[in-house]
């Protein structure tokens, strides 16, 4: 089959990630050991049915295989990495980055993990300078945000794990669990398995603590500031936390972080994601969305969940052989802080700078409740369909504050059409609203959203012009010739 590229290195990377042997993978492939060390060393092809059952054997998506697979988002990482003003007069091109992520993805990871290094000693430095400037207590050491970590860790898993979504589907067996009235079903297996009593309280009103467990007295209370969805979350995440820590445990142990905040954070996510798994099933979830066309309202009315337990549910559905629209997800709140970013698109997220404004999930702020729609074009070409709607959190009362965050959901091109969102837009690519990953990486030079010049463009200022933005000056106009004999 046509490729566009060497796939060997990629073929090794996903092994190792795994933790096969070429012995092991060459046995569940049907082929031979010396066969699987050239295809690695890029001295034999793969065939499409070697391919997909290469794709499966390894629990990863065919795009994994494509220029938008882990090799891209690492060469897209270091891209952005290379755009910092420190690099500026180095000169890497494009081709060194497909070169080293392509032969030394391990080098290259390794580099991209100096700069994550690198950016948080020079925030630290920072940040001491100025406390000592303002004779202020001096911090502990700083190491990499946990978030990052799991982030990172959720991407190379492709937002599926199959362990939960089993330990899930035994619950729901063994908890008889009603859908339509799933509160009381799990209050129910919380006190028989648990010996745990469920409160709903007024506890935690004061310190915002909205799930509070009593381990001595075996108590559980919920602020009744949570609305029912909500609390109903929380019972399925309480009951992950108390019921399958042996697999909460063995899946963070085995994902490489860093720092015992990043493993704890770990837990937690995955203590949400069995949450989703037990109140949206995997099977009846999937056949819903199929059937009523992703339309997110009504899924979240269907099962009880919110708007954005919804969007994060069906960004989970990778299973091998059942699998949903391959969906990119992204929050972010008013001042445009990224908090949650996941994409099984191929879509490219901002990691280490700001991203670009001309997303349609920025612009939901400006209609608070109400889904936007947009057709986005990459720098590549990649064409994306995007959603977004802001979703409030933590109004409790009249006097409560209140946290605004919006949602962007989106998938390719090609997938559009199977939500219901796109019915009545027009999808041709050439109305697409031209979007980039950030300023440093973009090089369209007609953007009045443009808030730093581009390390690829460079600065091309003139002071006697004025164009879209500063760093884009217009085209002068050209002088215009004499009037002559023929009246021009």
């Amino acid at each position: 089959m046509s490729r566009t590229g060497p796939l060997g290195a990629k073929v090794r990377a996903l092994r190792q990630r795994k933790r096969l042997s070429q012995v092991e993978l060459s046995r569940r492939l049907g082929i031979s050991p010396s066969y699987m060390n050239l295809i690695e060393h890029d001295q034999r092809s793969l065939t499409a049915p070697l391919l997909l059952k290469l794709a499966q054997t390894l629990e990863v998506d065919l795009q994994e295989f494509g220029a938008g697979g882990a090799d891209g988002q690492l060469r897209d990482d270091l891209a952005e990495a290379f755009a910092d003003p420190l690099f500026e007069h180095e000169g890497v091109a494009t081709g060194d980055l497909d070169a080293l992520c392509s032969n030394s993805p391990t080098v290259a990871r390794a580099l991209l993990g100096l700069y994550h290094a690198f950016r948080d000693a020079r925030s630290s430095a920072d940040m001491l300078a100025s406390q000592i400037y303002d004779d202020q207590q001096v911090p502990g050491e700083r190491l990499r945000m946990p978030s990052e970590d799991v982030s990172d860790f959720i991407q190379r898993r492709m937002n599926y794990f199959e362990e939960l979504e089993q330990a899930a589907t035994r619950v729901a067996a063994d908890a008889r669990f009603d859908p339509h009235d799933p509160q009381r079903s799990l209050v129910r297996y919380l006190a028989e398995r648990f010996a745990v009593d469920v409160r709903i309280g007024r506890e935690g009103h004061r310190d915002g603590v909205l799930r509070r467990f009593d381990a001595e007295n075996r108590r559980l209370v919920l602020s009744e500031r949570m609305p029912p969805a909500s609390r109903t979350f929380q019972l399925a995440v309480q009951i992950a936390l108390m019921g399958e820590r042996a697999t909460l445990d063995r899946i963070v142990s085995e994902a490489e972080l860093a720092s015992p905040p990043s493993r704890a954070l770990a837990r937690l996510v995955l203590a949400n994601y069995f949450a989703g798994a037990l109140l949206m099933p995997y099977g009846a979830f999937l056949d819903s969305a199929r059937d009523e066309r992703y339309d997110i309202e009504l899924l979240q009315h269907r099962f009880g969940t919110s708007f954005e337990q919804v969007c994060h549910r069906l960004t989970t559905l990778r299973r091998p052989g059942a699998m949903g629209v391959a969906f990119h997800l992204i929050r972010v709140d008013i001042a445009g802080n990224i908090s949650k970013r996941f994409s099984a698109s191929g879509i490219r997220f901002a990691r280490f700078s700001g991203a670009c404004p001309r997303w349609n999930v920025f612009t939901a702020f400006l209609t608070p409740g109400i889904i936007r729609v947009q057709l986005s074009v990459m720098e590549g070409g990649e064409v994306f369909f995007c959603l977004a709607r802001t979703v409030p959190k933590g109004r409790g009362g009249f006097l409560a504050p209140q946290t605004l965050h919006a949602i962007g959901l989106g998938c390719r091109l090609e997938h559009a059409s199977q939500l219901v969102y796109a019915d009545g837009i027009s999808l041709d690519p050439e109305g697409a609203v031209q979007v980039g990953v950030t300023c440093r990486l973009c090089e369209r030079t007609d953007c009045e959203q443009r808030a730093f010049p581009s390390i690829r463009a460079g600065i091309a200022v003139d002071e006697n012009v004025r164009g879209p933005s500063i760093y884009t000056p217009a085209q002068r106009e050209p002088p215009q010739r004499r009037r002559g004999s023929d009246g021009a």
